[in-house]
């Protein structure tokens, strides 16, 4: 596990490193936010697409095979930018942006191939520590990245930092051809007649409504998101216009710092005994520090304790998921369900923020000025001046998210969603219907 670990957190950390140099070149073309924008969805929008098809791919296939098609995916992406690069007489902004959709294609098969990969590589009870290695790495990643990007491409320009992350995706790739999977094989009846991609993906996207727990924590899970990102969307232009790029890249580091710190515990503890009650807890307290405390509390300080505190929680509240569903799903049904998850999930993200922009700019930073509409009672709150709107904005988000937060903890679906849903069996690959105890209170067809 370590071995893959390490492969997986270098990659990540190139990846990141690459991420920063493409902004970097893309923002030399005029220094245009809409550009820099544009360059988001196309990493955002192939990933959460993509998806459901890539774990549809997943689980006809070896775990280690779905692994290797992201890291050879990304070295072949890559490796043809290096080549225009270097032999091609330097490369293009414009080129960037197809490449960016090609990697977040590629990006779509790694997460849901890893984390279905993960039961194959620990025993269960260290499922929950091998998540926070996994979650730590990430926030590592997109601390280091950044820093690093910025100094390779000042001295050495993009070409090193193409380079850079060839290797790291050769290391990971590495990797993963070493370490053995127990367990890790195609799927009974590969020679039999499938159906189509396109239905496959549908049916994870059925198999995690088909039980009334895994239904509920995901559309609590999904409208949690919806509202969080909606708020979490504001948080950059309202440090920057209160406070400046110096606070920014404090709340940043913050919320990597926090990650990290979150992963490092989930490692050490395991995490909650009680994993749905842990999650639900854990969304309240990120509503309360990383939204309605961020709102409230004024200076960078207060800033950087609200984000780490939800970050940290953040990490903790993915781990006990992907834990759940790496429990509760059978193996060959986890790269369709992880898939449905990350585009349930992502899909939210490009929606909110393409929402949460106009309406800050538009229509609470006007009523914040002047005390008009919703500022008629939270004007004395968060004042009048620039970002108070946003604020204000983030405030209302996290109360929403506390709401369906609160929700989830009452819900005994969701609550005690380890008791109503047994593990699956080890020996049962029938889609789900042998469990542990064979218990089917909670086995209800929606």
């Amino acid at each position: 596990m370590l071995l893959v670990w390490s492969g997986q957190a270098v990659s990540l950390v190139g990846s990141a490193v690459l991420r920063f140099a493409f902004i970097i070149e893309v923002w030399s073309t005029g220094e245009q936010a809409t550009a820099v924008t544009a360059l988001s969805l196309c990493a955002l929008l192939p990933q959460a697409l993509f998806s459901p098809f890539a774990g549809a791919i997943i689980d006809r296939i070896r775990k280690r095979s779905a692994l290797q098609i992201a890291d050879v995916g990304g070295i072949l992406t890559v490796g043809l930018l290096a080549l225009v690069h270097f032999f091609g007489g330097g490369l293009e902004p414009w080129q960037v942006y197809p490449a960016t959709v090609l990697l977040g294609i590629c990006a779509a098969f790694q997460l849901p191939a890893l984390t279905a990969a993960v039961p194959l590589l620990v025993r269960k009870d260290q499922l929950g520590r091998a998540n926070g290695l996994l979650a730590g790495a990430r926030s590592a990643a997109g601390i280091c990245g950044p820093a690093l990007g910025g100094i390779m491409v000042a001295l050495s320009g993009i070409g090193a930092v193409l380079v850079i992350d060839l290797v790291s995706y050769a290391f990971a790739l590495i990797g993963i051809r070493v370490v053995r999977m127990k367990g890790d094989k195609v799927p009974e009846g590969g020679g039999a007649p499938r159906t189509k991609i396109v239905a496959e993906a549908v049916e994870g996207m059925r198999y995690l409504f088909r039980y009334a727990s895994l239904r509920d924590m995901t559309v609590n899970f999904c409208t949690v998101n919806l509202v969080m990102v909606f708020g979490f969307a504001v948080i950059q232009p309202m440090v920057l216009i209160k406070s400046g790029n110096g606070a920014l890249a404090a709340v940043n580091s913050a919320i990597g710092v926090g990650g990290v710190v979150g992963g490092l515990l989930m490692a050490a503890w395991g995490g909650p005994r009680n994993r749905g009650r842990g999650m639900m807890l854990g969304i309240v307290g990120m509503c309360l520090s990383a939204q309605i405390g961020m709102a409230l509390v004024g200076g960078v300080v207060g800033w950087c304790a609200a984000m780490l505190a939800g970050s940290l929680l953040m990490t903790v509240v993915n781990a006990s998921m992907q834990g759940i569903v790496q429990t509760k799903v059978p193996q060959e049904w986890q790269g369709r369900v992880f898939g449905a998850v990350m585009f349930l999930s992502q899909i939210s993200v490009p929606l909110a923020t393409a929402v949460s922009g106009p309406l800050a700019d538009g229509v609470f930073e006007p009523q914040a000025a002047d005390g008009t509409g919703a500022f008629a009672l939270l004007g004395p709150v968060f004042g009048d001046g620039p970002g108070s709107g946003m604020a204000g904005m983030l405030f209302l988000a996290g109360v929403a998210g506390l709401a369906v937060a609160l929700w989830g903890l009452a819900s005994r679906s969701i609550r005690q969603i380890d008791v109503l849903l047994p593990d699956i069996d080890a020996e049962g690959a029938d889609g789900g219907s042998e469990r542990k105890g064979g218990e089917k209170d909670d086995a209800v067809r929606a």
